[in-house]
């Protein structure tokens, strides 16, 4: 008598989502596992945040448009799907703080805003005498209290000073999460620098004493890798190529779940269209708003509710390249919040990614949104484009319209990882492995926005899958 399977059901198919559904379906494979798996996706398509645009030679990123090379969840996973071959760093260059309308270098030796050389701290016009002789107070201030979660704002604040904060800390770090960091969580956004703090008590000194070690002068000619890494054929194209490894009667699209219940032992998992179906296994690979409504009959979930979302959107300009008679010499630039500018972010795509633009052509790709300040996400497509244009116009000398533009909005897309955020998840976790065993979650939602984050997440909710499921001899990742 054939052994009967047991089903697992992966709700939302974006990277998270996508990455359990691959490596579930490898592990069933490899050990001739006698599970079903169902991945289901309430739009159209796979690969949520991940959009391409190719178009007249150019490749446009509509969502993130790189990863961390040291974050080797990604790499591993782009060879299981053979797009290895397609990855590309970065081309490195000089990038700027846009402070009181002037583009200014960013600091040698500042690791995410945090100074370690003075030499290029002392001379940077960025800060004032005072703030410099405030950042350096770090030296000699105590630590933060040990265990307890605090905003990033507050944070390095109170060890470094205003200035550096809203000239240097704050356009680096808010644009990661598209957050105020005066509300976002230090222990679930950047621990790293608060185990620094505890350990070398200094954070300059602790940052520079826990960074690697890489030489100060390059050798001569030899071109330096950049840190990022993106696929020559667009993050879409990795999107799509781990939903060709799996089999598509696996896949459901365009079906929204619209609750999900416990009844003895099993899951019933409830869709818009009326159908239901039954699973012994869930993973909700979903943005917590939707996690939340899904299991609304579960009130521990009721805080996910609380959880803020911000609204950003991208603009990606096409121009010839003789219309930019002003042509600065790096990757791009951050703004300052305290700057009268409505873009927060511009990169030179062409510069720091040359596969994406045509010889003779240019690629700027701006950002606006950020939380307190997301009404410019709901403009029409013409003001929005004036808008930045005319943000454009104040650092490049633009002489010309854009041939070609596309604006990506993303609606209540990022979420925000808010002091407390930690806590308030390990309660939640802690409450399903009592009441819901069984269901895991993965997602940027939860822990880590990005795509190798996603990834991590993803693989982490497979190994509980097959624990749960009592897949001994699959459980290694």
């Amino acid at each position: 008598m054939a052994e009967e399977k047991q089903k697992v059901v992966i709700i939302g198919g974006g990277i998270a989502g996508l990455t359990s559904a691959f490596y579930l379906q490898k592990k069933i494979k490899e050990n001739q596992l006698p599970i079903d798996i169902q991945l289901i996706e309430a739009s159209h398509r796979l690969g949520g945040k991940l959009q391409t645009v190719r178009r007249d030679g150019f490749t446009i990123e509509r969502g993130p448009d790189s990863f961390l090379a040291r974050k080797t969840s990604m790499i591993r996973l782009a060879k299981e799907v053979g797009m290895d071959d397609q990855l590309v760093h970065n081309s490195t260059g000089k990038s700027y703080v846009l402070v009181n309308n002037k583009l200014h270098p960013m600091p040698g030796g500042s690791i995410m805003g945090i100074p370690t050389e003075i030499g290029p701290f002392i001379t940077t016009g960025l800060f004032s005498i005072p703030g410099k002789l405030r950042a350096a107070a770090d030296f000699l201030l105590p630590r933060s209290e040990a265990g307890k979660d605090q905003a990033l704002g507050q944070f390095f604040r109170r060890r470094l000073g205003n200035e550096v904060v809203e000239n240097l800390i704050e356009p680096l770090l808010s644009g990661i999460y598209a957050g105020d960091i005066d509300q976002l969580s230090l222990m679930s956004t950047f621990p790293q620098f608060y185990e620094v703090e505890q350990k070398y008590r200094s954070l300059i000194i602790g940052m520079k004493k826990s960074t690697p070690n890489q030489a100060k002068q390059p050798v001569q000619n030899k071109p330096t890798k950049g840190a990022f890494l993106t696929f020559k054929t667009g993050l879409q194209s990795f999107a799509e190529a781990i939903e060709a490894k799996l089999d598509p009667h696996s896949i459901l699209k365009g079906h929204r779940v619209e609750k999900i219940t416990r009844t003895n032992g099993k899951y019933r998992i409830f869709l818009n269209n009326g159908e239901e179906m039954t699973a012994d296994c869930v993973i909700a690979a979903t943005p917590h708003q939707i996690t939340q409504s899904m299991f609304s009959d579960y009130r521990f979930f009721d805080p996910l509710k609380a959880v803020p979302s911000t609204s950003v959107a991208t603009v990606a300009m096409a121009f010839p390249k003789e219309a930019i008679k002003k042509d600065i010499d790096g990757t791009g630039f951050v703004v300052s919040r305290n700057s009268d500018y409505s873009i927060t972010a511009c990169t030179w795509t062409h510069k720091k990614w040359a596969h994406s633009t045509p010889e003779g052509k240019v690629l700027l790709r701006c950002y606006v949104g950020r939380a307190g300040d997301e009404t410019i996400v709901d403009l029409s497509d013409d003001q929005i484009n004036k808008i930045v244009l005319d943000d454009l116009k104040k650092t490049m000398d633009i002489t010309m319209n854009p041939d070609f533009s596309i604006i990506s909005r993303w609606k209540n897309a990022m979420p925000q990882y808010t002091v407390g955020h930690k806590q308030r998840l390990a309660t939640i976790l802690e409450k399903m492995g009592q009441e819901l065993p069984g269901v895991f979650l993965a997602g940027a939602s939860y822990g880590g926005v990005g795509v190798p984050d996603c990834i991590d997440q993803g693989e982490a909710a497979v190994k509980g899958v097959l624990e749960y499921l009592n897949v001994k001899e699959a459980v290694t990742m």
